[in-house]
């Protein structure tokens, strides 16, 4: 029990197999019409639940609907509009300067690479995997969130700590037809069973496999720290 395969491929394989059959159509849980509004939920979710941001943009998609909106909003007023997302006066900085990019040098469209997308204020790699994934149909990368992070490094797929080196290790671990889901399946697991600060290990289903479990284990390998 709470042993995991022999390589962090098999590890991985088997995350997937037993996670694919628990959620079969995995999505992305924010709300979004076109990309433009894809490009700024995911903005705003940068360490705010994707509840509180899906409630936040409900309005705020209504007020601004163009790249030109927000490029043209007074920046104080975008930030009023956003004031119970966290980090709202930086996220309404960044709203606008990208959107004014987009605007001066993508014709108003949302780019579509990885350099044109992380060139934007405010957009990193994570942000720029979603918005090519669930608005590009096209995938570079594996997005890290916090649910990826915390359970990749908990079920032993990967010792590395910084998002980017835990994305390159789950690359070459992954199989790339995965790297998608691979994240929806992490995040939904994360917030049914494998919690941050509580995880239901008795009742997992990656729980004989888990080389963190509060079952057999002392550790949590998410951060080293003791149950």
């Amino acid at each position: 029990m709470g042993t995991p395969l022999d390589t962090p491929t098999e590890q991985a394989e088997e995350v997937i197999d037993r996670l694919q059959e628990e959620y079969p159509e995995p999505e992305i849980s924010l709300q979004f019409s076109n990309r433009l509004e894809l490009l700024v939920a995911v903005i705003l979710s940068a360490q705010c639940t994707d509840e509180r941001v899906n409630a936040e943009t409900e309005h705020l998609f209504e007020k601004y609907k163009s790249p030109e909106d927000y490029a043209n909003a007074d920046e104080a007023e975008l930030a009023e509009d956003l004031n119970s997302i966290t980090y709202f006066n930086s996220k309404a900085g960044y709203l606008k300067n990208a959107c004014q990019q987009i605007v001066e040098e993508h014709d108003g469209e949302v780019p579509d690479t990885m350099s044109e997308l992380t060139d934007l204020p405010g957009v990193g790699r994570k942000t720029a995997n979603v918005v090519l994934q669930h608005g590009h149909d096209v995938t570079e990368g594996v997005v890290v969130d916090t649910h990826v992070q915390r359970l990749s490094r908990r079920l032993g797929i990967t010792e590395a700590k910084r998002p980017e080196n835990i994305e390159d290790e789950l690359m070459s671990v992954v199989d790339r037809e995965y790297w998608q889901n691979f994240t929806h399946w992490l995040i939904s697991h994360g917030r049914d069973t494998c919690t941050a600060r509580n995880p239901d290990c008795s009742e997992c289903l990656l729980e004989d496999i888990c080389p963190s479990s509060k079952v057999q284990h002392d550790v949590d390998l998410a951060d080293g720290s003791e149950w």
